[in-house]
């Protein structure tokens, strides 16, 4: 059983089962997909975009389908013990399933550890306690789980193989409706409807200020899990156009990104793109994490590079005109831009090498054997 919590493991939980059936393909694998698992040889009990949510109060809203997920999932776990228990990420729903799984004797691989060292970080004895192997993909997560005594092993980022491009640049704006000549900003507001709600008002708001003043065109770009309809309505506006396909062809074709913290942030490093990372939450989140939150920065980008690489927006910080004012610099001030490049170039070196979801697949066949 495979149970993902939001878009980015969606992807990384469609490699993933396209390596095991790859090593195994009559391996009956069933659980929580989005659109991504869909295409594949997978068994979908749920889909992912009802489980969506970010923060305590985020969560609260959605507390119906989540409990009705569980339920349908533990219930999955008792009647069909399946032989292993996978789980990406979405720490808060999974551990339940891992502490229900490991009372049945099911044995259970974490694969992409939720930022347990950043926050809450109590969390890792319940780690400890359930889970049989952690596939990591930051090499630093290693030491934090060795020093807990939980069996880990660094596979190496599974988007160094699927962030990739084949489009150029003129092609990918020309089929938007969009000018290859200007400047080219892209929105990437989050990947649940709540991250959304908050940051894509913000977004637009700076967004028309800059058009009115600036030559320079936006589109903004769609999460699988995010209804088209509902992003279209938000925006009303013809001209910004809604990309929700060749999402990496499209991000490399911007001059500049405005993406909401969390795996988009590493996807525009990896594609050596200037950002903003922005973020907003309710403020009773705000409160709870700035007390339990041990880390300077939110965006992975400026964690691994141990500096403020790029700028944070965060809460009352993010509002229009900060954001057109760190925007304006990045397009315009062609050294700062050249610098960020270079050190994105070099963040790859922290990602381990290509070929991630092969070696979580060959760790769960042998956790199968």
């Amino acid at each position: 059983m495979l149970v993902v919590g939001e878009a980015s493991g969606d992807v990384h939980g469609a490699s993933l089962v396209k390596a095991l059936h790859r090593q195994d393909p009559h391996l009956k694998i069933f659980g929580v997909a989005g659109e991504q698992l869909q295409k594949t040889a997978f068994e979908a009990l749920f889909n992912v975009s009802q489980l969506t949510g970010m923060g305590l109060v985020e969560l609260a809203g959605n507390l119906k389908n989540i409990w009705h997920a569980y339920k349908l999932l533990r219930g999955a776990l008792r009647d069909r013990r399946p032989d292993l228990l996978i789980l990406i990420d979405f720490p808060d729903f999974n551990l339940r399933l891992a502490r229900i799984a490991k009372s049945l004797r099911i044995p259970v691989l974490y694969y992409i550890s939720p930022q347990i060292w950043a926050w809450r970080q109590g969390r890792v004895r319940e780690i400890a306690k359930s889970v049989a192997r952690m596939a990591v993909v930051f090499p630093f997560e290693v030491e934090f789980y060795r020093r807990h005594g939980v069996n880990v092993t660094f596979v190496g980022h599974p988007l160094l193989e699927t962030v990739t491009t084949s489009q150029s640049r003129e092609a990918v704006l020309a089929r938007h409706g969009l000018d290859p000549a200007k400047k080219t900003i892209a929105m990437m507001p989050g990947s649940r409807r709540g991250e959304v709600s908050r940051n894509l008002p913000v977004m637009l708001a700076a967004a028309a200020q800059i058009r009115a003043n600036d030559n320079v065109q936006f589109f903004c770009l769609r999460a699988s899990t995010i209804d088209a309809g509902e992003l279209t309505a938000m925006i009303a506006e013809p001209s910004i156009p809604v990309v929700a396909q060749d999402r990496y062809d499209a991000v490399r074709a911007a001059d500049l990104v405005w993406t909401a913290s969390g795996t988009a942030t590493l996807e525009t490093a990896l594609l050596t793109r200037p950002m903003v990372i922005v973020y907003r939450m309710s403020w009773l989140t705000y409160v709870i994490a700035r007390l339990l939150v041990r880390v300077d920065h939110i965006g992975m980008v400026n964690l691994l590079a141990g500096k403020r690489l790029v700028p944070e927006l965060v809460q009352g910080e993010f509002n229009p005109a900060r954001l057109i004012g760190e925007s304006r610099r990045l397009l315009n001030d062609d050294a700062v831009r050249s610098g960020i490049v270079q050190e994105l170039t070099r963040l790859r070196e922290h990602l381990g090498s290509p070929g991630a979801a092969d070696r979580v697949a060959a760790i769960a066949q042998d956790m199968m054997a």
